[in-house]
């Protein structure tokens, strides 16, 4: 980068050094990440930049919240208005506003008709912020659904669940974690979730018994290791979700939203679960927004005055940009441009890993891509990446994860095969 380049970028938040950012995140932060060493003071499209004005090539997006790129200007310029036009503002939810409503609208009509076995009925919404929090609503609705549709005693629902799959860190989500690490010593844990291999259909008609009333399931396992379920597998639990009166809710926070060439993951095996767990990339990410939805019916059923609620979700400026994310998404083409993209990666990164001593599969949808590596080292590879301008993370400690906004262009392409050449090829 030209000394004039450097000079045109912004200098980000604060005058302090990285050395100062590194000693306030020791001394006055929880530890609870591994992180490479890297202070980002800015971000524009696919690229982040340091205090030096270095850049580096985002390959993660924020675990796909920055699908459409960071700081993207459509979304910049409806927060900015929504903040200048005074209509950002928290409200209580005694009263309407019209940007929730509006994003409601947007979002229903979004998703195909969910549960389309309870009839076409519309679909309905329940915003919340963290990811996490929606995974919270849609077990609450699978549980309530199981106690006053199907007459379980309450207390005794059960939901299947499986192993190595990564729904957020609250006391209940942890609960049906294979990671020990996420709830050694957070006891007592949430009873109610019976876990079972990904992938294995038989596994999951095994599990079901006459307390079972749903199932959780990522389309893909982010966290897991980004591993694709065999094929058949979607549509194994759709049919035993039918047969046994048993809600298939998808867990879409990481794959949905066009991040694998589809809106939603579940698409490639053709199916439409009862509901879906939407977050992260909604709102371009620029500010915390999550979503359940599911059949007008259901929600209607489960959730009355007085049984849900949340001060920030669905507050004015998220939705707001909740508005703009979907739009630019749809406007922009990415869910077509990710699947076309993410083609041509795949294809790439398979003929680099075919000449590496260290890669043991390649694997991905879209351009959500794991590179695994033979000896369970992944950190160690991203660790060289970000030397060498590209920033990723490992999966499940095996697994390189590659996941760039959706705008990635094909120079930004053709920089990050030429880092993934060095670091598992030439071991530059």
């Amino acid at each position: 980068m030209s000394a004039v380049e450097k000079k045109n970028i912004p200098t980000g938040f604060s005058a302090f050094s990285d050395a100062d950012i590194f000693k306030f995140e020791e001394t006055c932060g929880a530890h609870h990440y591994e992180r490479v060493k890297l202070v980002i003071r800015h971000a524009i499209g696919c690229w982040l930049y340091d205090e030096k004005g270095e850049k580096y090539l985002d390959c993660l997006a924020a675990y796909s919240a920055a699908n459409p790129g960071h700081h993207h200007p459509d979304l910049i310029k409806a927060v900015k208005n929504a903040l200048e036009g005074k209509y950002a503002s928290v409200l209580s939810n005694v009263i309407y506003t019209d940007p929730l409503g509006v994003f409601l609208s947007k979002m229903a009509g979004f998703a195909p008709q969910l549960a389309p076995g309870f009839g076409n009925n519309g679909n309905k919404v329940l915003p919340k912020n963290g990811g996490v929090e929606s995974v919270e609503t849609a077990i609450k609705a699978m549980r309530y659904y199981g106690f006053k549709h199907k007459g379980i005693q309450d207390g005794k629902q059960e939901i299947i669940v499986f192993n190595n799959n990564f729904h957020g860190r609250t006391i209940s989500v942890i609960s049906f974690s294979s990671s020990e690490k996420s709830k050694k010593g957070f006891g007592p844990l949430t009873p109610g979730f019976v876990s079972v291999k990904y992938g294995d259909i038989f596994a999951v008609k095994n599990a079901i018994n006459k307390n079972t009333c749903g199932i959780l399931v990522e389309p893909m396992q982010g966290e897991g290791g980004m591993q694709i379920p065999p094929k058949g597998f979607l549509k194994g639990l759709r049919t035993l979700a039918d047969k046994n009166d048993i809600l298939l809710v998808c867990d879409e926070i990481q794959v949905g939203l066009g991040r694998t060439g589809k809106k939603f993951c579940f698409e490639h095996e053709n199916i439409v679960p009862d509901g879906i767990i939407l977050g992260k990339a909604l709102s371009g990410g620029i500010i915390p927004l999550s979503v359940f939805i599911t059949n007008a019916e259901i929600m209607d059923m489960v959730f009355s005055k007085g049984s849900e609620g949340s001060t920030f979700g669905g507050y004015p400026l998220a939705c707001v940009a909740g508005v703009a994310g979907l739009e630019i998404l749809e406007k922009e083409n990415l869910i077509e441009k990710a699947a076309a993209k993410g083609k041509i990666l795949n294809k790439k990164i398979k003929e680099i890993a075919s000449r590496s001593p260290h890669v043991k599969e390649v694997r991905g949808k879209g351009l959500f891509i794991g590179i695994e590596v033979k000896k369970g080292n992944a950190m160690e590879f991203c660790r060289h990446l970000a030397d060498l301008g590209v920033v990723a993370n490992d999966s499940h400690g095996h697994t390189i994860r590659i996941s760039p906004p959706l705008i990635i262009n094909d120079m930004e392409i053709d920089f990050l095969l030429d880092r993934l050449e060095k670091v598992l090829v030439r071991q530059v």
